[in-house]
Parts: C-alpha cells; structure tokens; sequence
C-alpha cells in the first residue's frame, strides 16, 4: 500500500545526526589569510599560509538499481535504478512530446485534490510503473532515452523539510534522500498587511512564472474546475484572475505555461482545483481535469503532469478559513501523512522516463518558510539524482524558487521559457548532505530565527550607537582622560558591522537563546578585528586602526562576493532566502559596509607614501568597483554609479584637485556608462545564464523597466519611515560636523587636527558620504545605506580624531610634512 516504505536493496535510512553549516571549512582559511594579510601591508608578520578544507561530505552510496515493474500490483516506488555513469555527456537535441493514440504530443497535468484522506488504489493500471529511473550514460553520448520523456510537478503546499520523517512520509522521504534537493523560497504576492505566501498565488506563479496574488482578503481555495463531458475543464473567475495579475506590482501573465505547451503541440491535464490553475492556458481552459488520481487516463502520452497534494493546505484553511494561523502539531502531522500517501498514489500512475518535481508552493501557517524542492529523475542530458539542486536565480546550493518551476518544465521540454517568466532551470548542483533532510530543516530554522531576532537586533544596534555618539561627544568635549577608552570603543564599534556578516561562520541560530548567541559571536569577532588594529606599529598613527578595521571589512566582503556570497545569506545585515529579495551578489547592507570600507581603506594606504603602491591602491579601488558590478560576483546595479562617484571623489581630493560640478558630472555619467555597460553583457548572454542586470535589460527592451523603476522608487521613499534607521543616519551625521567639527576647549577641532596629521582622511570620508547619499538616491534600500555606511565611517572616523587630541595639535613640521606628501609626486 502506499503508505508502506519503499523497499530499496541494501539500503538504509540517513542518520539523524545534528546539521553542520558546511561553509565553514571552506571560508575560515580564508578569513585568516585576509587577517594575515591585513598585517603583511603593515609589517607586523610574515605571511601565512592556509589550506583550504574540503567542505562537501561524501555523498550517500548509491542504491544497487532495478528494472521498472509493470504489474498490476506494483507499490508506489521511487527510482531504484543505479546513479548514472560519469563519463562527459554531449548536449543533447530537445526531445519532442511523445506522440498520444491520435498522433499528436500530449502534456498532462495531474493535481491531486481529494476530500480528506485518500483511498490507496490496489491495481493501478497496466501501463503505470514504478516512478522514473535515471538511466547509465553509455559512451559519453545521450540517446532519447536518457531524456525525460515527461514531467510531474508535484505541488504540496505548505511542505516543509520538518515535516519529512522515514516513518510518517515514507514516499517523501525516499523521494528526498534519492533525489536533487533544495530548499524552495515561495515567495509570490502576500495577502495585504501579511508574509504568508497563499497556495492559490503559488499555483498561478507556476502558470505565470511571475510572482503572483490570490484574490481577496486571506488566502481563498483555489475554485473548483468546471467539468465538460469531452473530459476538459475550465477555470471559473480566469478573467477576474488574469485582471488581478496585471493590476499587481509584477504584472504576472498567467496561464504562460500551460499555454507554451498547448502551442508546442501538446495536451495539458491536471487534477484538482490547484493543479488545474497551472496546467490552464491563457483562457483558462485545461484539456484533461480528474479530481483524484484514480480518475487519470494512461499518462503514457503525456509530456507534463501536474499533481496536488492538498491536505496541508486544505487542513489550515479549514482551521482558520484563510487566516494566517498555525495548525496545532497533531493536525498537521496527520495532514502530512495524508499528503505523503496522496503522493504515493501519484508515483504509482507515472510512467517511466518521467521527471518527478516536488514542490512545496507555498505557506500553510501564520509565518513565512523554506519549503521543500525536490526532482528525481532523467533531465536533458544531466539526471536528477542524489546531488543539491541549484539555479541561476539564486546561484546558491541547495536553494531554489517558485518561479524556477516554470522554467524547469519548459527546459526539460525542450521548449524556451515563455516571455515574462522571470526563473530558471532546477539544475543538479554539488552532492547531496549525508542527511539533506535535517540540513535542510536546519536552514529554514535559520531563516525563522533570523526574522524573529533581525528587528530587535536593529534596535539594540541603533540604540548602542546613540548612546555611544552621546558619551563620545562628552568625552571630546570635557573629559580628555578616557579619551583612550573612547578611541578603542570607537574601532570595536566600527568593525561591528563587517562583524555581522563573519557571524555566519558560527551557527548561531542553533542556540537556545539565539539573540544572546548572536551578539555575543558578534561582538568576539568585532574585538577580535579591533585586536589586531592595536596589534602593530600602526597603532600609533591616526589612520592605523582605521585603515585595519576598514581593509578587513573590504578585504571580508571581496572574498564573500567572489566566492558565492555565503556570508550574506541569514545573515541579520544579509539578505533572507525567505524573502526572496536577493540571493546572491551584494545586498545593499552589504555594499554599504563593502563601499565604506573600501574607500576608507584606500585613504590609510595613500598615507603610506609609497610610489609604487599608490597605482596597486588605485588599481584595487577600480577591482574593487568591478567586483561590486560584475553580473558573476556583486551583480550591483545601483551600487556601480554611487561607488565610482565614491572613489572619484577620494581620488580627487588625494591628488590635490577641486571638486567642481562638471567633474561630478562626468564622474556620474562614467558610472552610469560602466553599469549599462555590464547589464548589456549581462544580457548578451544566454537567457539561462543572465542575472538581474541582464534581466533588467530585457525588461527594458520589451518596455517594462518604467514599473520596476517606480516600484524600486516607492520602496526607497517608504524606507524614510523606518524611524530607527533614519533616526541613526541624522544622528551620525549630526555627531559628526557637531561634535567633531566643531572646535574643543582644547583648541582646533577634533577633525581638524586629524586632517592636520593625515589630510588622507578627508578624501576618505568625503568620498564614503558621496557614496552613502548616491546609494540612498539610486537603491530601493534606501535609508539603509546611509545609516550602515555611517555605522562604519563616524566611528572610525572618531577613533582616528580621538588619536589627533591624544597627540596634540600638530606643529608647523608635521602640517608642512602631511602637505608635502599629499601633493609630492611618487617617489620612484
């Protein structure tokens, strides 16, 4: 029966040990090469070696294969055949749609949708078999039978990794540890004043390829097909539907795939009100509608099938009638047990050389969360079979989204994505966790623990601050005597947010009292860079702890970016899978931290009067802006113009020259050529291989780019209302031309004596706040960027002026030394 285990030969179930963050290995060595680094500028040490440590555990053994059943009988069973060989495979030609009794390709859509708990079917029909088996290559070449000759997307909505277990979902749980895996950001359009994805909006985004809205208020079921006696069926309300779509912030054009199939030649049936708005066309119309896979014709013809599995989904809605609410452990689990055997019933009815997609599409709870991603099976050339699945939307192992969905089916189809499906292609990625299902469990942990923490997280930062901008500015003021306490918190608090982002190295999330965890990992990282500002020589001069603390936070993040941006994801100044804003690249947080240090960095090298080292600084600064542009690393669009202005001002003030408005002029319009001229090779790139920036090109092209400005607009403007940020960045930039600007009872100002001793500082903060206020004008963060740039400069600024009180005024040797060497030229 369909609830029983699959029986595998040999095989035996993934322990359940604890998850390990698999980065770790791979990043530590790098951050101490950088740290090592950092100090071999400033003669401290010599340089240390660091071996990098495998991160990837040994994939799971392969399961000894079998041939498919064609009994009656047969269980529901998942792929047992052996792991395909590993000679190179040759592209190979897309394979047609398999041709039904009338001669014509035909694509099935099957979604499951019965009332309660499904009835487990003693004899399937002859021509189902036990689910798709990835065949052995055979001479380095693809044959169309090493092609899928269909596809079934499974929809759960509300799934989560949590929910899998070897005894409660054994068909999901042999599916998971023999097949690609990921976790699968859902997000579509929420319900208005909520974060809850809806399972009718994850239908329609699958037919869309677009983020999608359900109608009303909550989250509404999904309408029930109306039934026509030639076996097809049409979806009631398509219009009203299609109306919503276009009136929505992405203007999703549903019925996209179903429509894609139906022109390429082939039949689209689904069962179940879910399915069946995925598999409608663009008239909302479905050739072949069963409510329960019992209902199912031979899918033999079929190139598609589009199975649901609604009993989370239909459970929670029962429970709450579309309010966002939680189903209480018992009610859920015996939802998922009942999904579980509604999938296996579906296994039992697919044919051989079928593609078997698992999604959990959307949320089935009062929260947002990963849900599950699951393919097993043959692809186009490359087999889906006990790896990480990936895509080039998120360009993150073991991560994909919603809107992949639609580009996966087409892909594999051998037909192109539809225009206006903004995904791409699930792709075997690297080999699977020892226990994909715990590991993956242990991601959306992460990302539930970061949303429940980022905004307190925000308010203690902000508060820390202003109290310490408070204190500080009374110690500049009155009290010289801790003005050496004030100097050394000043550089903790400005390696603080690089620190954020190096907290990803430990699994702080993990902790029982995680907020306390992260805090503490935080605060250890930001002594420990602090520690090795005032390890060295440089400790003495004005700029020495700002330029350490400022190299490591651009040297941390140059590494991140280049090597996968693995830091950045959950990170509470990262970016949230769950969220699906970014998944890769530079977030803006991130970019601001990045910029800041960067351009902070360069003055503290300048300062080092060396001939030969200002080209390598100048030539770093424009690295580091290619870095930040690049589509295969930063991939940033709005970053690219406000950091050229950034790095441009610096260079203009360290050689000596006046900023005029024509200069600026110039400045800008070279960065604005640099990106487009990025995006544009971007987007000259295959269409599955493009990032944003060549997205955007695209959209541009075919006339959309005006809602995406306006919506970016609108995001930017509403960021004005985060009081705390806003409050941070007016309260840093008032500390800073205030408190430091301003003259003390001991004579020149604070920052007018650290001009004295290193005029570079100048050209360094004025070049960080140009690209502080360009980046708050051109990202849709906003006021974030400002307020994150400022957390970095202010405070190292401040250690720096505190240093110049400590040393005293500068005499008329050191003023004519510090100017000699801002306008001397290099020195051979």
């Amino acid at each position: 029966m369909s609830g029983e285990p699959w029986p595998a030969p040999g095989a035996r179930w993934p322990s359940r040990r604890h998850p390990v963050d698999r980065r770790v290995p791979a990043a530590a060595p790098l951050i101490a090469v950088l740290l090592s680094l950092i100090a071999v500028v400033f003669g401290a040490v010599s340089p240390a070696s660091a071996t990098a440590v495998p991160a990837s555990p040994s994939a799971v053994a392969p399961v000894p294969g079998r041939a498919p059943a064609a009994a009656a009988a047969t269980p529901a069973t998942a792929p047992h055949a052996s792991p395909p060989a590993s000679p190179a495979r040759e592209p190979a030609a897309a394979v047609s749609p398999p041709a039904s009794a009338a001669g014509e390709p035909a694509v099935a859509s099957v979604s499951v949708s019965t009332a309660g708990e499904p009835a487990v079917a003693s004899a399937p029909p002859a021509a189902a078999a036990a689910a798709p088996q990835p065949r052995e290559a055979r001479s380095g070449t693809v044959s169309p039978a090493d092609q899928a000759q269909r596809v079934a997307v499974i929809g759960v909505p509300g799934l989560r990794w949590g929910d899998l277990d070897p005894e409660r979902t054994p068909n999901l749980w042999q599916l998971a540890t023999e097949g690609a895996v990921a976790s699968l950001s859902t997000r579509t359009i929420p319900p208005e004043g909520t974060s809850v994805n809806c399972p009718v909006a994850g239908w329609l985004t699958v037919s869309a390829g677009q983020r999608a809205a359900a109608p009303g208020p909550g989250c509404p079921p999904a309408p029930e097909p109306v039934r026509a006696a030639d076996g097809s069926a049409t979806v009631p309300g398509w219009s009203e539907l299609a109306a919503l779509q276009r009136s929505s912030a992405y203007q999703a054009s549903i019925g996209l795939l179903g429509q894609a199939i139906t022109a390429a030649g082939g039949r689209v049936a689904a069962v179940g009100p879910g399915a069946a708005l995925a598999a409608a066309d663009q008239n909302g119309r479905v050739a072949t509608y069963a409510r329960t896979p019992g209902e199912l014709p031979d899918l033999t013809p079929y190139a598609a099938v589009f199975a649901e599995a609604g009993e989370i989904a239909r459970a929670w809605w029962r429970a709450g009638q579309g309010r966002a609410v939680e189903l209480d452990d018992a009610a859920r689990a015996t939802a998922v047990r009942a999904a579980d055997r509604t999938v296996g019933e579906l296994l039992r009815h697919l044919p051989p050389e079928t593609l078997v997609l698992v999604a959990g599409l959307s949320d089935a709870g009062s929260l947002a969360h990963l849900h599950v991603a699951i393919a097993l099976g043959p692809g186009r050339g490359e087999p889906y079979w006990r790896s990480t699945l990936t895509a080039a939307s998120t360009r993150q192992d073991a991560l994909v989204t919603i809107t992949d969905v639609t580009a996966t089916v087409t892909h594999v189809l051998g037909l192109p994505t539809p225009e206006g499906a903004v995904g791409r292609p699930w792709r075997p990625a690297g080999p699977a966790p020892e226990d994909p299902v715990a590991e993956l469990a242990a991601a959306d942990l992460a990302g539930q623990v970061l949303r429940e923490i980022r905004p307190s997280f925000y308010t203690a930062l902000v508060i820390v601050q202003l109290a310490f901008y408070g204190i500080a500015a009374a110690v500049v003021r009155r009290f010289r005597r801790m003005l050496t306490a004030v100097q050394v918190v000043a550089v903790v608090s400005g390696a603080v947010p690089v620190a954020t982002f190096l907290a990803q190295l430990v699994p702080w999330w993990s902790a029982g009292r995680p907020m306390l965890a992260l805090n503490a990992v935080i605060l250890g990282f930001a002594v420990l860079i602090a520690g090795l500002a005032f390890a060295g020589p440089w400790r003495r001069h004005v700029l020495g702890p700002l330029t350490v603390v400022a190299g490591v936070s651009s040297l941390t993040l140059l590494i991140d970016v280049m090597t996968g941006s693995h830091l950045q994801v959950n990170a509470v100044t990262g970016y949230e899978p769950v969220t699906g804003g970014r998944f890769y690249g530079f977030g803006n947080i991130a970019f601001a931290v990045f910029a800041t240090g960067t351009i902070l960095f360069l003055a503290g090298l300048w300062r080092l009067r060396c001939g030969l080292l200002r080209p390598v600084v100048l030539g770093y600064a424009l690295f580091a802006i290619v870095v930040d542009g690049w589509p295969g690393w930063g991939a940033d669009f709005g970053g690219v113009p406000s950091f050229v202005l950034g790095v441009a001002v610096f260079a203009l003030l360290a050689f000596g020259l006046r900023i005029s408005p024509g200069r600026l002029g110039l400045i800008a319009l070279g960065g604005a050529v640099l990106i487009a001229a990025l995006s544009v090779a971007d987007w000259l790139r295959p269409a599955d291989r493009r990032t944003h920036l060549g997205a955007f090109v695209d959209q541009v092209l075919a006339g959309e780019g005006w809602p995406i400005v306006t919506r970016k607009l609108s995001a930017m403007l509403n960021t004005l209302g985060n009081v705390w940020l806003t409050l941070l960045a007016l309260v840093a930039v008032a500390f800073l031309f205030l408190v430091l600007h301003k003259p003390s009872r001991w004579g020149a100002s604070a920052l007018s004596q650290a001009y004295g001793r290193a005029p570079e500082l100048r050209a360094g903060l004025f070049g960080a706040l140009a690209t502080a206020i360009c980046g708050f004008v051109l990202n849709d963060s906003g006021i974030a960027i400002p307020a994150m740039a400022l957390t970095v400069a202010v405070p190292l600024t401040l250690a720096a002026a505190v240093r110049a009180l400590r040393l005293g005024p500068p005499t008329t040797a050191d003023r004519s030394s510090a100017e000699s060497a801002r306008t001397a030229p290099p020195t051979p």
